[in-house]
């Protein structure tokens, strides 16, 4: 299908694909926002789409599978975790992002201005926990009273949560330091933290730079989910709800061509962000995010993992993940080839 096509048909299933989506047996769906009407591909060109990305991830994921020749104008924002991203999401400071199972959760019970509009899932392993090399540490039995570093409302809290849970602990047996990569990364090798609960790519350069040693990670605890959030002003907007759609259709294909080629995957992402390749490959080759239906399964798992830590006071108040889930673009996901 030639671009103009596509870009027609695109804009024209945003809308029927949207409408349907919002319309229940009884004609409505209060979690469902307003779908504005489609931009004429021809006005793309005026759009400005605001994404948030971390460590590069999204930007150079579609410039290795050569689809960031996007019809509209991209401003990219880095951030450091999903929170803060999300934070920026709710006040409009821009348009999408990507984050983690976890985030989406604290920011839904803060009652931010997002919606999730779509899923991936990835593997666990990299969802881990780890120790330095010379730690006495040999298995999450043995966390209870230890200090350890974690992003707060991160996927990485999530996962930390469940491995507590797993040993039979909850957060109040352990002491959680809330940082932020870039400090956690000084506190961990310091030794001022027992241990780290970290993501890729900071999880293979952990391992890659200091010898880091996993004493748990997320395999039969974590969902491995992630997923793309909008904000609702974003989505209420004729051009950069358009625009929205087009990028998590080249999204989606991205993280397909990522798993065909994983090589070229893993040499983008160096490029972009100044990692070794040695980092983005080993991450690379842990298997990427591939997309999943935003279905009922999906807000089935997210909503167990919101009730934990709903139970531990972690978030302070019980919350429906579905209400803030947005199928206006699943027809088009599933086609996108």
């Amino acid at each position: 299908m030639r671009r103009r096509d596509f870009l027609a048909a695109l804009a024209f299933s945003t809308t029927s694909a949207g409408l349907l989506s919002a319309c229940g047996a009884d004609g409505s769906d209060p979690a469902q926002a307003p779908v504005p009407a489609p931009v004429d591909p021809q006005r793309l060109a005026g759009v400005t789409l605001r994404v948030g990305d971390q460590k590069g991830n999204a930007r150079s994921l579609l410039h290795s599978a050569g689809l960031d020749d996007f019809p509209y104008t991209v401003q990219w924002a880095t951030f450091p975790s999903g929170p803060p991203l999300l934070e920026a999401v709710s006040a409009d400071a821009i348009d999408l992002g990507g984050v983690g199972n976890t985030p989406p959760l604290f920011a839904a019970a803060a009652g931010a201005n997002i919606k999730i509009v779509a899923a991936a899932k990835g593997n666990v392993a990299s969802d881990a926990l780890v120790v330095l090399p010379n730690s006495p540490l040999r298995g999450r039995d043995q966390l209870r009273g230890r200090k350890i570093a974690v992003s707060k409302g991160s996927s990485a809290h999530g996962q930390i949560l469940l491995t507590l849970r797993a040993a039979g602990l909850t957060p109040n047996d352990v002491e959680l330091v809330y940082l932020q990569p870039s400090d956690a990364l000084g506190a961990f090798r310091q030794g001022s933290v027992d241990a780290w609960a970290i993501w890729d790519p900071y999880f293979s350069q952990i391992q890659l730079e200091s010898g880091a040693r996993v004493i748990a990670d997320g395999q039969g605890t974590a969902n491995g989910l992630s997923f793309q959030v909008a904000g609702t002003k974003a989505l209420a907007d004729a051009g950069r709800n358009t625009a929205i759609a087009d990028y998590l259709v080249r999204l989606a294909r991205a993280q397909r061509f990522s798993d065909a080629n994983r090589e070229q995957r893993a040499q983008a992402w160096s490029a972009d962000t100044g990692l070794p390749i040695e980092v983005t490959r080993r991450a690379t080759d842990l298997g990427p995010d591939l997309p999943v239906p935003l279905d009922d399964s999906v807000i089935r798992s997210e909503q167990e993992l919101a009730d934990a830590f709903v139970a531990v006071k972690e978030i302070p108040r019980p919350f429906q993940f579905a209400e803030f889930v947005d199928t206006r673009f699943a027809n088009q996901l599933a086609t996108a080839g």
